[in-house]
């Protein structure tokens, strides 16, 4: 299982500023993983995500949105539009990374790793949608997927096992 840590920790990201941002720094936090669309109807889910962020970031809860503009062309905007909407329709305080892919040839390294070490129903491993969700243990080494439909408060009790794990 180190390997698997030690993969998921090897992999860098951009923020919405284009900064690179290595997944090593989050080592030792539960990390809440989402590909978000401004237009979708699972949106609102942002003000769910936020609450959770607010609740628990001081226990270890790290909240990373990754807009994607693949399903329905619900992420049109730049870098700077998003953040603007986030922190003007739901008060985002969490970090919104840089638009990203999330299937298909030009999908970030993050996410490919993501969609095979957690699969979805059946093992597929294609993101179906805006707001799929990867809860990943403070270590590392579990990684669990939940669907766009799965509200954020319904990961709360998973959220606090994680969080009060060594």
């Amino acid at each position: 299982m180190e390997k698997a840590r030690s993969r998921l920790y090897q992999f860098s990201v951009k923020t919405s500023q284009q900064q690179e941002v290595e997944l090593a720094e989050f080592a030792g936090d539960v990390l809440l993983i989402v590909n978000t669309a401004s237009y979708c109807g699972f949106t609102p889910q942002y003000k769910g995500l936020e609450a959770l962020y607010r609740k628990y970031h001081d226990n270890g809860l790290q909240v990373l949105a990754f807009p994607c503009n693949q399903f329905g062309n619900q992420e049109p905007g730049t870098a700077e539009q998003i953040e603007h909407f986030c922190f003007a329709e739901y008060d985002v305080t969490f970090p919104v990374m840089a638009k990203i892919d999330v299937n298909g040839p030009d999908a970030d390294p993050l996410y490919e790793y993501l969609k095979v070490y957690a699969p979805g129903i059946l093992g597929s491993t294609n993101i179906k949608w805006n707001f799929t969700k990867f809860l990943v243990s403070r270590d590392g080494n579990n990684v669990v997927r939940f669907a766009p439909t799965t509200k954020p408060e319904a990961l709360t009790n998973r959220i606090e096992n994680l969080l009060k794990a060594s």
